[in-house]
């Protein structure tokens, strides 16, 4: 485990803290890491019946940290390695035969939003509020989400939530069926430990078969995950890319008009 994400066992439940509160909780190539070894270790581990994964701070997750894009774009060799093999959570997140429950709080931005549609149970907090500005940034979903979040949430809410980058509040995301319940900030880690429990206290067996059925079947979502990132990858190297992580350095809007004009 990295020092930014901190694993506790107990009770049957590996509690996975994003611990990077001065940076919004947003996500390295380290915490990535970190994060899929806690959930691999859970389907190692018999004494693990159920993941959850939680937040320090104000914000669950800002979302990738775009240093790690920008080195990308601008050919660095170590980054460029980094990814490939893809990213270690999204891939754990696929494989995952342990249940895992998420207690989100503050923002989530992007990964922290797709994340969600591979968790079992999801609850939010009062303040949670939900974007996924992939379009915003010159790149594609990820996460098989482009498929997970239309079937889960309709084709036109996707669509505003991708490429719009519109922001979903506590109570739609709840009404819309990504969180199971709206839960006031200060009960929310309670609400997921104790549903953590529940999950935990089950016949593992059965529930690691009802989570596989209810998954089935998986070579689409496989497939997804390749050809978005396929796609991810390609507009990582973009122009419209570099424009997109200047602009948010510069803490200005992208133009990407002027890309499309006539050398």
């Amino acid at each position: 485990m990295t020092e930014h994400v901190r694993a506790e066992l107990s009770g049957g439940v590996l509690t996975l803290t994003l611990n990077r509160p001065e940076k919004k909780n947003a996500l390295t190539r380290a915490m990535y890491q970190a994060l899929a070894d806690g959930i691999d270790r859970a389907d190692a581990e018999p004494a693990i019946a159920c993941v959850l994964i939680q937040a320090e701070g104000d914000m669950f997750t800002a979302g990738n940290d775009l240093a790690d894009f920008a080195a990308v774009n601008r050919g660095d060799g170590d980054a460029n390695q980094a990814r490939e093999g893809g990213n270690p959570l999204l891939n754990a997140l696929e494989r995952a035969k342990t249940p895992i429950v998420a207690a989100v709080n503050g923002r989530a931005v992007g990964v922290g939003v797709t994340m969600l549609m591979h968790c079992d149970l999801v609850f939010v907090a009062e303040d949670a509020l939900l974007t996924t500005p992939f379009v915003n940034l010159a790149l594609v979903p990820e996460a098989a989400s482009s498929m997970l979040l239309p079937a889960r949430i309709g084709h036109a809410r996707a669509f505003a939530m991708f490429v719009l980058g519109e922001a979903v509040d506590a109570k739609k995301a709840e009404a819309w069926g990504i969180a199971n319940a709206v839960v006031p900030n200060g009960e929310l880690r309670a609400k997921a430990r104790a549903a953590a429990e529940a999950v935990a206290a089950r016949a593992p067996a059965a529930v690691a078969a009802t989570k596989a059925l209810m998954r089935r079947p998986a070579e689409p979502i496989k497939a997804r995950y390749a050809e978005e990132g396929r796609l991810f990858a390609a507009q990582l190297k973009t122009p419209e890319a570099a424009e997109a992580f200047a602009a948010f350095a510069e803490k200005r809007a992208p133009d990407f008009k002027k890309l499309r004009e006539p050398a």
